[in-house]
């Protein structure tokens, strides 16, 4: 039995869950979100809380199991507290700037960087331009969308140029020695 995969979900207040073959729809306050799970496996609802099983003991199945209780985990509490991921800006003249659904980047490039957010992300910097906060309710999609922003720069290893998660800690290397 999987250890992640046995245990049930609980469904905090204003969550609905609704089962439909094998679609699951996850309703909270912050938005809905839907997911057709694996055939194999069997989720019902059982006092307040998910339950995910599997209905056959094959490797594959073995494998889904945990997956698809944390990716449900996963749509339960995006829908009832959202998720948020924030990108440091490090460099000088590095800066970006949020105009309704676009995010515009100065990264030390010949040219301003424009990118463009998909449906359900919202993004938001502080004062300064140096800290970008993305949120939403999808943590999958949340996750993709700042690895490519971090791509657009990514930090680089001699000054720490670029742009990096919060908190994220890079190693610098050390430069070439100067004549003696």
């Amino acid at each position: 039995m999987s250890r992640v995969g046995k245990n049930p979900i609980d469904l905090p207040k204003g969550v609905d869950v609704k089962l439909q073959g094998s679609l699951i729809t996850v309703k909270g306050p912050k938005g809905e979100l839907k997911w057709s799970y694996p055939d194999g496996l069997k989720v019902s609802v059982q006092d307040n809380s998910v339950v995910v099983e599997r209905q056959a003991e094959t490797k594959l199945l073995r494998a889904l199991h945990g997956t698809a209780r944390s990716l449900i985990a996963n749509m339960v509490a995006g829908t009832s507290a959202g998720y948020e991921r924030v990108l440091e800006i490090t460099g000088v003249g590095y800066r970006a700037l949020v105009q309704g659904q676009k995010i515009n980047f100065t990264l030390g490039y010949s040219h301003p960087i424009e990118f463009q957010l998909p449906a359900g992300i919202s993004a938001e910097v502080d004062k300064k331009q140096t800290l970008l906060t993305l949120r939403g309710i999808d943590k999958h999609l949340i996750g993709q969308v700042s690895a490519n922003i971090r791509s657009l720069r990514t930090p680089n290893i001699y000054k720490g140029k670029g742009i990096r998660y919060a908190g994220e800690v890079i190693k610098l290397k050390v430069g070439k020695a100067g004549k003696k």
